[in-house]
């Protein structure tokens, strides 16, 4: 007797980048899988998760390289939910993060595909978070901002230049290109001197991190040849990174 295939869809979070930082719940899921449609971020380690003969399929995009347009990720993951079965869709971070997770929810649930979210690890604080940069801290920050640094549009999101007129630590995500406009954003703010950090391709063994400040971040940046994909966190808390304190004493020394 052949079994009747059970279409369902599963939008599982990845982590940040370092592939022990997957939740149990998402290698469960892998674990289940009959496909699994994957993005540029995730580590390839993560696919050993999933059945041996379940079907792998790049979906990923990169910065000025879309490879598979969301359009085809869509159709794609209902595509395959219908032949194979269940089918997990794996994203960096979390799906619902930047991650156009509600999107995709949308388009499948159309279809009368049952769908599931298992959430993941937000690099937009454990990211920071790897490098020693609490997103608050008492006494130091109250808030934070998880603002992406390029709109659909193409434009620098308005959001950060409310950001730069706050107190909040502000986590740009996508940001690397806009990182001049970010910067006019906070030197028209009067904050020249506020610390900023980017990481680039944090929590992975390939992570780059510079430091400094509002009016000494761009030269740095484009010395250390910092790319996407990349983190950018402003705020007060920066200086409160161990792996920081030589960077941010010099700071001091300089302006005494």
């Amino acid at each position: 007797m052949i079994n009747k295939i059970k279409p369902k869809v599963t939008l599982v979070g990845a982590g940040p980048g370092d592939p022990e930082l997957i939740t149990l719940k998402a290698v469960l899921a892998l674990n289940k899988a009959d496909v699994v449609l994957y993005d540029a971020l995730i580590d390839k380690s993560l696919l050993k998760h999933a059945p041996d003969n379940a079907v792998k399929v790049f979906v990923g995009k990169r910065v000025g390289k879309h490879s598979c347009p969301q359009d085809e990720t869509n159709r794609l993951c209902v595509e395959h939910a219908l032949k194979f079965g269940h089918v997990v869709r794996l994203k960096g971070g979390d799906p619902f993060v930047f991650g156009r997770g509600a999107e995709e929810i949308d388009y499948i649930e159309a279809f009368g595909i049952p769908t599931e979210v298992v959430p993941g690890i937000s690099s937009s604080m454990a990211v920071p978070a790897a490098v020693g940069i609490p997103v608050t801290k008492r006494g130091v920050s109250e808030s934070f901002w998880v603002i992406t640094g390029t709109t659909s549009s193409g434009k620098m999101s308005h959001d950060i230049t409310l950001a730069a007129q706050s107190t909040a630590t502000i986590v740009v995500l996508m940001g690397t290109r806009k990182l001049p406009e970010i910067t006019a954003a906070y030197h028209k703010a009067g904050k020249s001197e506020l610390p900023i950090a980017i990481i680039q391709s944090g929590t992975t063994s390939e992570e780059k991190l510079v430091a400094g400040t509002i009016e000494d971040i761009l030269p740095k940046a484009e010395s250390a040849g910092i790319a996407a994909p990349a983190i950018i966190v402003i705020g007060e808390v920066v200086r409160e990174s161990y792996r920081l304190k030589e960077v941010y004493a010099e700071v001091v020394k300089v302006s005494v």
